[in-house]
């Protein structure tokens, strides 16, 4: 029997099946783009070309052969609308969040729409016209503000002019099926425009909460002038319903500007979270991300540095845990192609259970960037048997005055470490946290806002 042919109908059908739910989608995104009002006609029209160029990722497509989206498929999510009511467990989580950061700047969104109760009132959007020039707003805010600015407001409606057209959705990687996705579909979009010269003492946070069954498109735009620094925290947050994410968030760093960025994903346990960093560093300018993946049934992070500028410096540091049946994958490319310029990676993953984590780091040093610095380096620590761990640490080097180091580990707990600390007392199950804390602790104690770090050991306790 040839099992080639045989196979060929299932096949064929996969596919049927695969471009009539990514078609769906789409529909669902166009739909949700007429009712946010923002417009943007010629952008939402690249963008549905782009989707209708792509297919739904499957096995064999390279940058998805370790995650498996079958289960997606089963779920015909429809757009997500205004949240009318919040259930007591967002409300409590949401809260619980504000609480542990207690900034002055803070924008939040329920299934991707503007919550404006929800949200810090220390920022006015008149504050756009004032010196200091510091935009932390919702897109539709802006655009609002603009058809009706008068003379003495118009810088808000220049700063809309430009996000539309020099920023949005300008960044490379926006080709990408899910990142078109979420550009043909985006309901608002949240912007935080840092001028030059202006450093933000107090944390700035996003909270992206999400209620009911549907999938929302989140976006972000980040933007730092010459020398701006600051800090910002996004937070994924959702109650237990089966759901869809799609997120993009877009970061553009001038002439030594300093981002402080904090990324925790704790979403309820039947969400699907697919999401997109995209960082664009110029001369001197310093980036450095730490991303937390707590929640999700699958939460897939593409994180993509593009250095465009020399003596660029990068840090990315990410932590993982995962127990059930959950799957994180994190997907990164750090693109260094001028001189003189450096990227640290670290990325430690705990996996318990029948868990799946993947790693896939890219390094890729052009022939421009000599006198670079680069290392990178995945860490997993296996609890169960039945876990798995995927990892594929690459460099791709075609400099030749470089200092370049990758690796990847994958390992359980330790015999003589588990029998020193039961030596003194300590039961084997406290040991067990013991250890696997103090593993995830090193990244969590990148965070420098204290407060903020407390919360998440008491969290990486309760976890663990």
């Amino acid at each position: 029997m040839n099992t080639t042919c045989a196979n060929e109908p299932v096949v064929a059908t996969n596919v049927t099946k695969r471009a009539t739910y990514l078609k769906h989608l789409l529909t669902q995104a166009s739909v949700a783009a007429d009712e946010s009002g923002l417009g943007l006609k010629a952008l939402r029209a690249r963008a549905i070309a782009l989707v209708n160029e792509r297919s739904f990722p499957h096995g064999k497509d390279e940058e998805w052969r370790f995650t498996d989206l079958s289960d997606l498929l089963t779920h015909p999510f429809q757009r997500a609308e205004r949240a009318t009511a919040v259930s007591a467990e967002v409300s409590a989580e949401i809260g619980s969040k504000l609480a542990r950061i207690n900034g002055q700047y803070r924008l939040t969104t329920l299934n991707g729409y503007f919550a404006e109760p929800l949200s810090t009132d220390s920022f006015s959007l008149e504050k756009g016209s004032s010196p200091t020039g510091v935009v932390i707003a919702p897109l539709s805010k802006l655009i609002a503000t603009s058809k009706s600015a008068t003379d003495s407001s118009q810088p808000i409606s220049d700063i809309t002019a430009k996000i539309i057209h020099d920023k949005l959705a300008q960044i490379q990687g926006s080709g990408e099926v899910f990142t078109a996705l979420n550009t043909a579909g985006f309901s608002d979009v949240m912007v935080v425009w840092i001028p030059a010269n202006q450093v933000i003492e107090t944390p700035i946070e996003i909270i992206r909460g999400a209620v009911g069954s549907s999938i929302s498109h989140l976006r972000t735009l980040v933007i730092a002038e010459p020398h701006a620094k600051f800090t910002l925290i996004e937070s994924f947050v959702g109650d237990e319903q089966i759901r869809c994410n799609t997120s993009v968030s877009e970061f553009w760093l001038a002439e030594s500007a300093h981002i402080t960025h904090i990324r925790l994903q704790d979403e309820g346990a039947q969400t699907f979270h697919l999401a997109k960093t995209a960082v664009s560093q110029a001369t001197n300018s310093h980036y450095c991300c730490t991303s937390i993946d707590l929640g999700a049934q699958l939460a897939r992070h593409h994180h993509e540095i593009y250095q465009t500028g020399p003596q660029t410096d990068t840090h990315l540091y990410g932590l993982s845990t995962l127990a059930a049946s959950q799957l994180a994958d994190t997907h990164s490319l750090i693109a260094l192609t001028h001189p003189h310029s450096s990227a640290t990676q670290v990325q430690k993953n705990i996996v318990d259970d029948r868990a799946h984590s993947v790693f896939n780091g890219k390094v890729y040093v052009a022939k421009t960037a000599q006198m670079t610095n680069a290392a990178q380096l995945n860490r997993n620590l296996m609890l169960s048997k039945h876990a798995r761990i995927d990892t594929k640490p690459e460099l791709d080097i075609m400099a030749d005055n470089v200092k370049c180091a990758h690796g990847a580990t994958v390992s359980q707990l330790q015999a003589d470490e588990m029998f020193y600390l039961q030596s003194r007392g300590i039961s084997a199950a406290q040991a067990q946290r013991l250890l696997r804390y103090g593993f995830a602790m090193e990244i969590i104690e990148k965070i420098e806002l204290e407060s903020l770090r407390q919360a998440l050991s008491n969290r990486l306790n309760q976890s663990l």
